[in-house]
């Protein structure tokens, strides 16, 4: 499923058992498009229906937690990276090597930036959330301006600078 957002248009791909993917138009390590299968409508989709309604809430700023069943590939570290960056609260920021010590092992903080540039469910699956150690905006598949355009929709008062979009 495509549809546009804030962010441009995203590619919601979903496998059967839930959400695989969220890709934006210019995703770094985004798939050729017809790897993704036949397009279907979003009325056919159940999980593609509940992705669409709640990006919409989660961009209009009415909603702060996805519920859609998550159903990502990954390796058993990537995913459980991926599920540690659901547990980071909404308008809140971390840095990798936090999330490592969260994970375990704060010296493992550059496996997990390297896992958190392969999330493939973005805005979902929360990787917008993790900075640099020293707060800086750092290695976002979708573009640093789509980073920031999303921390500052969950936190206005971080504004760094004026948003692109």
């Amino acid at each position: 499923m495509i549809f546009n957002s804030p962010l441009g248009l995203l590619t919601a791909v979903e496998n059967g058992s839930g959400l695989q993917a969220v890709y934006m138009a210019e995703h770094k390590r985004r798939p050729a498009g017809d790897t993704f299968g036949e397009a279907v409508e979003v009325s056919v989709s159940p999980v593609l229906a509940q992705t669409a309604a709640e990006l919409g809430e989660y961009f209009a700023g009415v909603r702060q937690e996805f519920s859609v069943p998550l159903a990502p590939c990954g390796s058993p570290f990537q995913l459980r990276v991926w599920a540690a960056l659901r547990t980071i609260p909404y308008g809140e920021v971390r840095s990798y090597g936090e999330l490592a010590a969260a994970l375990g092992d704060r010296s493992m903080a550059q496996a997990v930036g390297s896992a958190n540039g392969r999330n493939p469910i973005s805005i979902v699956v929360p990787c917008h959330r993790v900075l640099g150690s020293d707060g800086s905006l750092v290695g976002y598949a979708g573009g640093l301006e789509r980073k920031q355009f999303l921390l500052e929709l969950e936190n206005p008062a971080r504004s760094h600078t004026e948003t692109l979009f």
